[in-house]
């Protein structure tokens, strides 16, 4: 199985010397104060972690895009949510420059529910991401966000076009304000199912850290399955190794029950960064 390649370009110039602490992609400057970041990646959680590792240096994500075989960039992939979802009790509408968008305490750590909202603006954010509003008005107050990354499921030659868009990768912000009230798993099951079921995915992913139970808890009440525990394989800011927790769910999995219970609490604390 060969290694999709990625370009990743961010706003502004970044220096040769990063290139190891981002898995030895290579850095290219552009004339328009941008740089790309190209090199193979084995897997989504090996880009995930590219993505970490430029998020971490305060890099602004501007493009995603896999390259062919002789180098040449692929289209990006379309945005995918161009469409309000209700649920009972909610409205996810595509996001849009300003609208709050809850992080959690380390930023934008894999999936977790607790933060205080932050305006959205980063343009690859912005194609992937509905905001998370409380009740049908189009005033309501903004609790929280959903991001649903699609992307290319690695293949064999010659299966690249039939693995295209296949998978995602989903994450997700709440105000802990409204922890208790199970308004992220509505949210969250709300966007699996229009993943599976409209968007024609084969298969969506998510991943925490260890310490963070409540989006751990949320995964399993909503659906996906754990598949990955990999230990001391997240290095927060503070010098820690922290596990991380892989989930998924596929196609012919789906649907599965409608959650009744889930443990929204805040998660263990982290150390400062």
């Amino acid at each position: 199985m060969s290694p999709l390649t990625y370009a990743i370009r961010v706003d502004g110039h970044l220096d040769d010397h990063w290139s190891a602490w981002l898995g030895g992609l290579t850095i290219t400057r552009n004339r328009d104060a941008t740089t790309t970041l190209t090199g193979p990646l084995a897997d989504q959680a090996q880009l995930h972690g590219a993505l970490t590792a430029l998020r971490d240096i305060g890099a602004t994500l501007l493009d995603l895009r896999t390259t062919d075989r002789t180098g040449t960039q692929q289209p990006p992939m379309p945005a995918e949510l161009e469409r309000a979802l209700r649920t009972e009790r909610l409205t996810l509408r595509p996001a849009a420059p300003g609208p709050g968008r809850p992080p959690g305490p380390d930023g934008d750590r894999p999936a977790g529910i607790t933060g205080q909202p932050d305006p959205v603006t980063d343009p690859g954010r912005l194609a992937a991401s509905l905001i998370v509003q409380l009740g049908h008005d189009p005033a309501a107050a903004v609790i929280g966000s959903v991001r649903l990354h699609r992307g290319d499921a690695p293949g064999e030659p010659g299966t690249v076009e039939r693995a295209r868009g296949t998978v995602a990768e989903l994450s997700w912000r709440f105000d802990d304000v409204h922890n208790g009230q199970m308004y992220a798993a509505e949210a969250v099951q709300a966007v699996l199912r229009h993943g599976l079921e409209d968007l024609g995915l084969r298969r969506i992913t998510a991943a925490c850290l260890f310490e963070d139970e409540p989006s751990w808890r949320l995964m399993e009440q909503v659906g996906l399955r754990r598949e990955v525990h990999a230990v001391r394989a997240y290095l927060h800011r503070s010098g820690r190794w922290l596990d991380i927790l892989g989930y998924a769910v596929l196609a012919e999995e789906w649907p599965v029950p409608r959650p009744t219970s889930v443990y929204i609490g805040r998660p263990v604390d982290l150390p400062e960064h």
